[in-house]
Formats: C-alpha cells, sequence, structure tokens
C-alpha cells in the first residue's frame, strides 16, 4: 500500500512557475512508474507526464516543454516542476503510482494509488 500526499499548489500569476511536490509513505516506492494528472473545471482527469523506475519519461503534447517530472529519492518526492503556466493550466493536480500500462499520455485507468490533489490556479 502506498500514500500518496501532494503539496505545493495555490495561486500563481500566468506565466509563472509552481513546483508541486508528491511525498510517499512506501519505503522503496522508486520501484513504481509514477505519474501526474490533473483535472480541470468541468473536465475529466488528464495524464500529464509519468517517470518510469528506470528514469525514462513521458509527456502529454500540451505540457512538453513546460512541466519537467523528476524524484527526490532521498525524500521519497515526486516532482512537477510547471514553467510559463497559463489560466487553462487551472485545475486539481494528482500524483498517481504503479502504472499497469505506459501510454502516452499517461491514463487514469492505468495507475492505482492516488492523492487527494492540490489546487492550482493560474490568474490571467
Amino acid at each position: 500500500q502506498v500514500q500518496l500526499v501532494e503539496s505545493g499548489g495555490g495561486l500563481v500569476e500566468a506565466g509563472g512557475s509552481l513546483t508541486l511536490s508528491c511525498a510517499a509513505s512506501a519505503y522503496g516506492y522508486t520501484s513504481y512508474c509514477m505519474g501526474w494528472f490533473r483535472q480541470r473545471p468541468g473536465k475529466g482527469r488528464e495524464g500529464l507526464t509519468m517517470l518510469y523506475n528506470n528514469g525514462y519519461t513521458s509527456y502529454a503534447e500540451y505540457v512538453k516543454g513546460r512541466f519537467i517530472i523528476s524524484r527526490d529519492n532521498t525524500k521519497n518526492t515526486l516532482l512537477l516542476q510547471m514553467n510559463r503556466l497559463k489560466p487553462e493550466d487551472t485545475g486539481t493536480y494528482y500524483c498517481a503510482a504503479q502504472c499497469s500500462r505506459w501510454r502516452i499520455p499517461p491514463q487514469p485507468e492505468d495507475f492505482t494509488y492516488w492523492g487527494q490533489g492540490t489546487q492550482v490556479t493560474v490568474a490571467s
């Protein structure tokens, strides 16, 4: 069982940056593939980026070049650095762990463990 807790959300102006964190409770979480998703107002949950346990990463086209996924293994933490934020990036952001498939963009149904989400609001 893995527990995930996101943090780092908040209000930022368009063009600004935020870094989200996802703290994992399980020792050895680096063995999991992990991902970031978001749910924008009135829309379904959409995949943003994945990080496999060998370090391989993938990104959805709509965040490629702006968002960066990484791990801090000393803190059992998954990170999402978000740059050049746009108002349409507003939503609740979730991290997820343990994927059954590798798809681009990542799909929610492929992940087992989820955090509770953190709100990101980008003001125009």
